[in-house]
């Protein structure tokens, strides 16, 4: 594979803010396209669906919850490697991580903004919102604190308030090199964003102090989330839901679906923005060493899952379990198993991590393999309840898959907006581990 030169502190400089004032048409048509897909696919039939209800999706009985809220898990756990690796690799001061990690935040905020609107599509009513906030009350009726619901709100709430403050802190420094070399309404921009650093030793000094705190504080944040959320299922009785293992289960799924999420953007980032110089193969390499760990840390859980509702003798767990095995839902089931099992294991050979095309099919390929297994934790689940006669089958509607495909283009559209605003790698922490002698800023 070709290899690229180190490039001096200046030429960093040069190449990062390059990527936000150079604008090809190509990134045009890129935006536009994914700002078009977004209103007609997610926004036109939301509102299609506010005026004539949820009827329009294929959430029946007893099958209450369908992709809605299968959409929301997906992007919650899409959101969680990103601040959550920056962070863990921050505390073990790795060096490989400073090219990636803003990017990799970045990601973490958009998805949990989208996941934020798929629960406003999954209510309904969402102009009832506010009745999921704790605020006083004279009925004393709303907010029910009991509500798996509340729990959502506040551990989102606090997850993505900590990120924003965690990746904008982070990005300072950044902000201020960026300032010294445009024009125009990005100077003013960067200008008010930098907060007149100027890159003394005190500053420097408390921006690490304040770095490494938000650090420590955001890895049992984004645990909670996700732990959270696995309890609005969890905490239901319902067979095939109700499993103590929840928790474990859907943290380690988030994150393995969230690192397949890195590697993807790593890969976009790399090729379209001449980025081969800050983007290596060691990250490819890396990154791939830990999705083949968290592929099987997922598979030991996912045999613990079954293993404990066949061994529970319960007639409706069982029933649960043979109808996700081999019932209607076991081509998605094995599919996934597929994906997310058997693929990954292609990760032991080297050449594999570091064939960077190999990287992003695997990648999209587990990512496909975690948004069927949050689909079919709801439908093989509330498909077959105690009764018999209570028994259903859940096929989503047009509308729902378009909302799904309109919430992915709206995550490309704010993605595609940050990479021109904010520098999609850290300038400074590159400097870092280059030796270079030019140390020019």
């Amino acid at each position: 594979m070709r290899q690229f030169k180190k490039p001096t502190y200046a030429q960093v400089n040069d190449d990062i803010v390059r990527t936000l004032v150079e604008t090809g048409p190509t990134y045009y048509v890129a935006l536009g396209t994914a700002l078009l897909v977004s209103i007609v696919m997610f926004f036109l039939p939301w509102y299609y669906q506010l005026r004539t209800g949820v009827g329009l999706a294929g959430m029946n009985q007893p099958n209450v919850w369908g992709s809605y809220l299968a959409n929301f898990v997906f992007w919650i756990g899409l959101s969680h490697s990103g601040t959550l690796l920056s962070a863990v690799l921050h505390i073990t001061q790795s060096p490989w991580r400073k090219a990636i990690y803003r990017s990799a935040e970045a990601m973490t905020l958009f998805s949990l903004i989208i996941a934020s609107f798929c629960l406003f599509v999954h209510l309904g009513r969402a102009w009832f919102l506010h009745w999921a906030f704790p605020y006083p009350n004279q009925m004393e009726l709303w907010p029910n604190f009991r509500s798996p619901l509340l729990f959502d709100v506040m551990a989102i709430t606090a997850y993505l308030t900590g990120s924003s403050v965690f990746l904008y802190v982070g990005a300072i420094p950044d902000f201020a090199a960026a300032r010294d070399r445009v024009c125009g309404w990005r100077k003013n921009l960067y200008t008010l964003l930098s907060l007149g650093w100027r890159g003394t030793d005190m500053e420097w000094h408390r921006l690490g102090v304040a770095y490494t705190f938000l650090a420590v504080l955001i890895i049992p944040l984004a645990v909670s989330v996700h732990s959270v959320v696995s309890w609005d299922f969890a905490m239901s009785i319902v067979p095939g839901l109700h499993h103590t293992v929840f928790a474990p289960y859907f943290v380690v799924g988030a994150i393995y679906s969230g690192t397949a999420g890195i590697v993807t953007m790593m890969f976009l980032l790399r090729k379209y923005f001449s980025l081969e110089s800050y983007i290596t193969t060691t990250h490819f390499n890396n990154l791939g060493k830990l999705l083949l760990l968290l592929s099987l840390l997922w598979v030991y859980i996912n045999m613990l899952e079954i293993f404990t509702g066949w061994y529970s003798g319960s007639s409706a767990q069982i029933e649960t379990l043979n109808y996700k095995l081999f019932g209607y839902y076991a081509p998605l089931f094995w599919g996934m198993v597929l994906f997310c099992a058997i693929i990954p294991l292609a990760l032991i050979v080297k050449k594999v991590r570091t064939s960077l095309v190999t990287m992003l099919i695997i990648s999209v390929l587990i990512n496909i393999g975690m948004y069927i297994e949050r689909l079919l934790i709801l439908t093989t689940s509330l498909s077959r309840k105690y009764l018999p006669d209570y028994w259903g089958i859940y096929t989503p509607t047009l509308v729902e898959i378009s909302i799904f495909i309109g919430s992915v283009a709206l995550f490309i559209c704010f993605f595609l907006v940050f990479v021109k605003i904010v520098p999609s790698v850290s300038m400074y922490e590159v400097k870092e581990t280059l030796d270079s002698p030019d140390r020019r800023r």
